[in-house]
């Protein structure tokens, strides 16, 4: 992420705090800035690591605690998949998901077709849908040059 985009992600969630009454915590900063130089879909352990690295003195409940928040106000997403740890990502733009289901590498992919699929009705079931994204679930190339490595 180039340094423009990322300050202005950083602004963007400080314009969120204030709306929304949040504390604005040098810890959650830490956290945010983590996350966006990473831009690889790390999980809340890789997010400590990096942090611990900057700030030592920062806990492990305080980087879970700062992603959920992170999240819930929306600077960045979850990139869940059922089994594994939570990644988090930094874009919150529409994109989806290629998931390696041998070394859990997730990689972003962008196709207009997969951004135009139908979301179905699910009023009936009482649920309502904020969130639309594909994932598609596979070997990555590493793992499959792995394999056919005699």
């Amino acid at each position: 992420m180039n340094r423009q985009t990322k300050q202005a992600r950083i602004d963007e969630y400080r314009r969120l705090c204030r709306e929304q009454g949040l504390p604005l915590t040098e810890q959650r900063m830490v956290v945010l800035d983590v996350v966006l130089d990473l831009d690889d879909h790390p999980t809340a352990d890789q997010v400590l690591e990096a942090v611990a690295r900057r700030d030592p003195g920062v806990s492990r409940a305080t980087v879970y605690r700062a992603l959920e928040s992170l999240a819930r106000v929306g600077v960045i997403t979850k990139a869940c998949h059922p089994g594994k740890a939570v990644r988090y990502d930094s874009r919150t733009e529409t994109h989806h998901h290629l998931v390696c289901l041998r070394c859990d590498e997730v990689i972003d992919i962008t196709d207009e077709r997969l951004d135009a699929l139908p979301v179905p009705d699910t009023s009936a079931l009482g649920f309502e849908v904020s969130d639309f994204r594909v994932q598609l679930r596979g070997t990555c190339r590493r793992c499959r040059e792995l394999e056919e490595t005699p």
